[in-house]
C-alpha cells in the first residue's frame, strides 16, 4: 500500500509555483559563477575589492555612510542593538512581540549580550507613535520591523513612521530598521530606500529573501556605528575567511531582481484577490502591501491540507507546502510572490482558484 503523501511532497511535485524564485538548489551558486572570471580574488576576513564594492554599493543605495556585510541578519541585528545600548549606557531596547529577535533566536539578545527587550503593542497589530510615547521604561533603542512579518506584513502609513522617527530624535532614542524585506515594501511607500533609511539610525537588509541570494545582510550607518559593528562580527565569528559566494549571488540576484519589485508587488495584490474570492478563505492583509501576506483559512490545518495536496495532484500549480495552526479552529499559510506566479498559465491558475473555492464550500 502507499503512503499517503504530505503536502510538502505534494508541492514539491508540483510543475508551477505561485510563490517564490525556484528550488534553493546548486544552481543558485552555479548560474552565478558562471559569470565571474576565475581570477577575482576572494575577500579575507572582511577585507579585498569583492567584499568593499559590495559594502559600498549598498551604502549608497541605503543612503547611509557606510555598510558591512554579515553571514546572518540574526548576527547584524543582535550587534546593532549592542552597540546602541553600549552607546547609551543603557541595556534595553523595545520591538515588537513577534520580532525575530524574541520569537526565533533562541533569546540570543538576551543571553549574549545581557539586553532586556520591552515588547511594545498587542501582538496582533503595529507599533504606533502612542505606544513609543507611552513608554514606562527608558530604551537605548526602538527597532521597528518594516513590514511586520508574522501578522501578514503590515506597514504603518508613512506619516506614521515620520513621526515616530522625530519623536525618537526627540528623545535621544536610536531607531533601527530590521529591513529584512526593505526592498519589498518601497513600491506600496513609493519612496526609495535612501528616503525609508533616512528615517533610521541603523539599517538591515537580507538578500536571500526575495532577492534570493544564498544568505546573507548589509548593516549600514554611519562610519562610527560600522567600524564598531566589524569588532563585534569578528567576536561572533561573522569573519569567516571568505564570504565571496555569498556576497557574488547577493550582488548578482540584487541587480536582476531589484527592478522586479514592483511587479512582485502588483501579482501579488491580483493573488489575494483571487484568495479572498474563495469560500472559507481571507487574506491579511486584506490588500497586501508589499509581496508578502498571509492566507488564512477558515478551518482547521487537518482538513485544509488534504484539500491542497488534491489541488497539487490536479492542476499541477503548488500553493504552498506548509500550512499551520492559527487560533482556534483555522489555519494559515505565508505565500511570497517571486519569479515563479508569472510562469504559472493565468488559465491554469483560474481553473485552480475554481478547484479551490468547490472543495472549500464541500467541507
Amino acid at each position: 500500500m502507499n503512503e499517503q503523501k504530505t503536502l510538502s511532497e505534494a508541492f514539491n511535485r508540483t510543475a508551477y509555483r505561485l510563490s517564490g524564485q525556484g528550488l534553493r538548489n546548486v544552481e543558485v551558486l552555479k548560474s552565478v559563477l558562471e559569470q565571474v572570471e576565475g581570477s577575482l580574488e576572494s575577500d579575507i576576513y572582511g577585507k579585498g575589492q569583492v567584499i568593499e564594492e559590495f559594502q559600498s554599493e549598498m551604502a549608497a543605495y541605503l543612503g547611509k555612510e557606510s555598510a558591512v556585510f554579515f553571514p546572518s541578519g540574526t548576527m547584524a541585528q543582535q550587534i546593532a542593538l549592542r552597540i546602541w545600548c553600549d552607546e547609551g549606557n543603557l541595556k534595553q531596547v523595545a520591538y515588537h512581540p513577534l520580532s525575530h529577535l524574541e520569537i526565533h533566536e533562541e533569546d540570543g539578545l538576551k543571553e549574549l549580550h545581557g539586553i532586556k527587550p520591552v515588547l511594545l503593542a498587542d501582538k496582533d497589530r503595529l507599533i504606533t507613535l502612542e505606544d513609543v510615547r507611552n513608554l514606562r521604561e527608558d530604551i537605548a533603542c526602538l527597532l521597528l520591523e518594516l513590514p511586520q512579518r508574522e501578522i501578514g506584513g503590515q506597514l504603518p502609513e508613512y506619516s506614521e513612521l515620520e513621526a515616530i522617527s522625530a519623536y525618537c530624535r526627540e528623545k535621544g532614542i536610536k531607531l533601527h530598521l530590521d529591513g529584512a524585506r526593505l526592498f519589498e515594501i518601497l513600491p506600496y511607500y513609493q519612496k526609495s530606500a535612501a528616503e525609508v533609511c533616512a528615517l533610521f539610525d541603523s539599517v538591515y537588509v537580507s538578500f536571500y529573501k526575495t532577492i534570493g541570494g544564498i544568505a546573507g545582510a548589509i548593516l549600514a550607518g554611519d562610519a562610527d556605528f560600522t567600524e564598531k559593528s566589524k569588532v563585534w562580527k569578528r567576536r561572533h565569528g561573522g569573519d569567516l575567511i571568505s564570504l565571496y559566494p555569498y556576497i557574488l549571488s547577493s550582488a548578482h540576484y540584487f541587480k536582476e531582481r531589484i527592478g522586479k519589485m514592483e511587479q512582485y508587488y502588483r501579482d501579488a495584490v491580483r493573488l489575494a484577490e483571487c484568495f479572498n474570492a474563495c469560500t472559507r478563505v481571507n487574506t491579511r492583509p486584506a490588500v497586501p502591501v508589499s509581496n508578502m501576506f498571509h492566507v488564512h483559512f477558515d478551518a482547521p490545518k487537518a482538513k485544509v491540507e488534504p484539500v491542497l495536496i488534491e489541488l497539487c495532484e490536479a492542476s499541477g500549480i503548488g500553493i504552498t507546502g506548509n500550512v499551520r495552526e492559527f487560533d482556534g479552529d483555522t489555519s494559515y499559510f505565508e505565500l511570497s510572490v517571486g519569479d515563479m506566479y508569472s510562469q504559472v498559465p493565468e488559465e491554469k491558475r483560474e481553473a485552480m482558484f475554481r478547484m479551490l473555492d468547490a472543495r472549500l464550500r464541500e467541507m
